[in-house]
């Protein structure tokens, strides 16, 4: 039986509903689900003295289910097709005699100015407002300016919509700008009876007398899974609000089906900020065989672990969901600016909500398990947040990785899931001439930070290579007398403090833009100036430009270097390379950094690029300014090291880079120094390719 329109505007003609309830009979025929499902809503906003118009009735039990409950009784129904209603007169004629049911187009309504306190639409709206031709939008101003005049100042418009965009659009901006307060509900449908992919919304629209020249808009939205509503500043943005929930149903929709090909991400908002509280991945791994007890599960990722490989990269997660064993797993990644109530509070609030996300086939009842490293959420401290004008909000804040290792790291908020900066800490010690305080028995708790910084762990793999790329230095010795080295990109400092404490002899210049980085790095991460290393704020395409043109500056700047090093982020996220900027990869800028490098020295450049046809083009740039250049990609990062020297005659093959690597790492062995085990330079050559 062919019940649908055949064009969206004959939902507005009264011959087409004759003929659709013709067709249908004695059968209810529910718009955007049932009573039970609206109940939660409709008795905030009906109280039992009101009287009520509904409008576009139909043959929905809604008016005589609230009739019967005691929500109210006056309740008149009205709707254009004449055969619908004989219909519910028929049904509810003798058993609810105060509802009344009568023909009539709400275009061009009969009753009086002001007299009802709410009128119900179950889906007019949405069956009126197909399009946004003028005809159209004029039929719906007409049916809002009928809707104005009847209900009393106070008086409720409860609409019961899908929340198309243009619908939902034209209503808030409509009942908005006539002063009325505008919420918007998402009713909690049952998931198994679900109509609709989509959820069912209602606009709450209360009448307040319109106020000459104010522009003063109350716009709220209620979430399905609380009560208390939430405000938002313009009607782009309530609209928005919506739309992310429907995004949310449709994914969860498609979630429950069909296992999903690639990860999915979506972030769950805390209910009074609207700021994201978690970031879930849906990972699925088709390699495992689904049985009972491996079908799902969820991982929380311990707070301030979220940017290691493991967790913070499409790969790693996959891996991490295979060696789990499950075949659909939900990492679940924590805020910083949230607070937790460790593991079981977790727990407790995503319980409901991960199951919306439950693989296709996975029993209603079936207990879900909740994973982590070691059992616990992790510990983050934030010791320091501030905002930079050129690197945007920042936090400097410590967290516990793997055994009983603390590390600090540097965040730029632009860019949360990228470490810009990280040291090791170490537990405080008393500075040379301090005394230890005999009063203080207390013993650090287990859980306290170490706050002393271990400045000869190097804690970022591409750090290390560039120190490696130090061996590709002429000479018997990679390190003979004293040495030059710029170090554009400050950071932490990590890079040019390892540097300045190993290379005994060289004198280490830092350019860094940002004066911001340089308080952080001082006060945060331990770095400090000195006869042999000072810092400069400056846009590194001036310093090295003005030092290309003029030669020596002064007797403290060499007018060239043995070594100059690139460690610097783009503050532009849009294009494809994220360090360096641009500008510093281009032709003439890199013919001036020649200019400034010794004929036998090395120009390191960290290159994070993940556009292959932009990377490609900075290689061939590279190439064509120095003509030896070396490679060196760092194992599950997107970070790859060039080695970029201004003579090809320096040329060294694998075995001889090794050697130098092992002979300049003795020599970084100093007495008094402390070494990393884990850190042996010729690792870091082995990989190092010849472009």
């Amino acid at each position: 039986m062919d019940l649908l329109p055949r064009s969206p505007g004959e939902f507005g003609s009264a011959r087409y509903w004759d003929r659709f309830f013709r067709q249908r009979g004695q059968r209810p025929f529910e718009w955007y689900g049932t009573f039970p499902e609206l109940c939660p809503v409709l008795h905030k906003y009906v109280r039992p003295r009101d009287k009520v118009l509904v409008v576009g009735c139909g043959n929905s039990e809604l008016s005589e289910q609230m009739y019967d409950v005691g929500m109210c009784e006056d309740i008149i129904n009205i709707d254009i097709s004449d055969a619908v209603i004989r219909q519910m007169q028929e049904r509810s004629g003798s058993k609810r005699p105060k509802m009344s049911y009568l023909v009539m187009d709400m275009l061009q309504m009969d009753f009086p100015d002001a007299h009802f306190q709410v009128v119900l639409d179950k889906g007019t709206l949405d069956a009126i407002l197909t399009d946004e031709e003028d005809a159209t939008l004029a039929k719906v101003d007409k049916m809002f300016a009928e809707i104005n005049r009847v209900l009393q100042v106070g008086g409720r418009y409860l609409c019961v919509s899908l929340a198309q965009a243009h619908v939902l659009k034209k209503a808030v901006e409509y009942f908005s700008q006539e002063g009325w307060f505008v919420r918007v509900h998402q009713v909690d449908s049952s998931k198994d009876k679900q109509q609709f992919v989509l959820p069912v919304f209602v606009y709450v629209m209360t009448k307040f007398r319109k106020i000459p020249g104010s522009a003063l808009q109350i716009l709220e939205i209620c979430p399905e899974e609380q009560d208390k509503p939430m405000r938002v500043e313009s009607a782009e943005r309530l609209v928005a609000a919506v739309k992310d929930r429907q995004h949310y149903a449709l994914l969860c929709s498609q979630l429950s089906k069909t296992p999903c090909g690639e990860q999915v991400s979506l972030d769950l908002c805390d209910k009074e900020s609207g700021r994201p509280r978690y970031t879930l991945h849906v990972v699925d791994s088709p390699s495992v065989k689904p049985s009972r007890d491996n079908r799902f599960a969820i991982f929380i990722i311990p707070q301030g672990r979220e940017t290691e490989w493991l967790f913070g990269t499409e790969e790693g997660r996959r891996q991490l969901a295979t060696s789990a064993g499950f075949g659909r797993l939900v990492t679940v990644a924590l805020h910083r600016e949230q607070h937790y109530e460790g593991m079981a509070g977790i727990q407790a609030e995503l319980s409901g909500k991960v199951m919306e996300l439950a693989p296709p086939g996975l029993p209603a009842r079936q207990q879900v398990p909740f994973l982590s490293v070691g059992g616990d959420i992790g510990v983050r401290t934030v010791q320091h947040c501030d905002t930079s004008p050129l690197s945007g909000e920042y936090v400097v804040e410590d967290v516990k990785g793997d055994g009983s290792c603390y590390f600090r790291r540097l965040i730029f908020l632009r860019n949360r899931n990228v470490v810009q900066s990280e040291a090791r800490l170490l537990a405080s010690v008393p500075l040379p001439g301090q005394k230890k305080r005999r009063k203080d028995k207390k013993k650090p708790s287990p859980t306290e930070p170490p706050t002393a910084i271990d400045k000869s762990y190097l804690c970022c793999e591409h750090h290390k290579a560039m120190v490696a790329g130090l061996c590709l230095l002429e000479g018997p010795n990679p390190l003979p007398g004293d040495k030059a080295v710029l170090v554009v990109g400050l950071g932490g400092g990590s890079l040019p403090l390892f540097i300045h404490d190993y290379f005994s002899q060289a004198h280490v210049a830092v350019v860094e833009i940002d004066p911001s980085m340089l308080e952080v790095a001082t006060c945060w991460f331990g770095f400090s100036q000195g006869d042999r290393m000072q810092v400069h704020v400056s846009d590194g395409l001036d310093y090295v430009a003005k030092l290309a043109a003029e030669g020596t500056v002064s007797q403290s700047i060499p007018a060239q270097y043995d070594a100059i090093m690139f460690d610097v982020d783009s503050k532009d996220l849009t294009v494809g390379m994220s360090c360096p900027p641009p500008a510093f990869v281009e032709k003439p800028f890199l013919q001036k950094v020649k200019t400034i490098l010794k004929p036998e020295g090395v120009f390191v450049l960290n290159l994070v690029c993940r556009d292959i046809q932009l990377k490609d083009s900075v290689l061939a740039t590279l190439r064509e300014v120095f003509p030896l250049l070396y490679t060196r990609r760092i194992e599950g990062e997107v970070n790859e090291i060039l080695f970029c020297q201004p003579s090809p005659e320096g040329r060294r093959d694998s075995t001889e880079l090794g050697a130098r690597a092992r002979a300049l790492e003795q020599d970084l062995r100093q007495p008094g120094l402390p070494w990393d085990s884990s850190y042996v330079l010729a690792d870091m050559l082995q990989a190092v390719k010849i472009l």
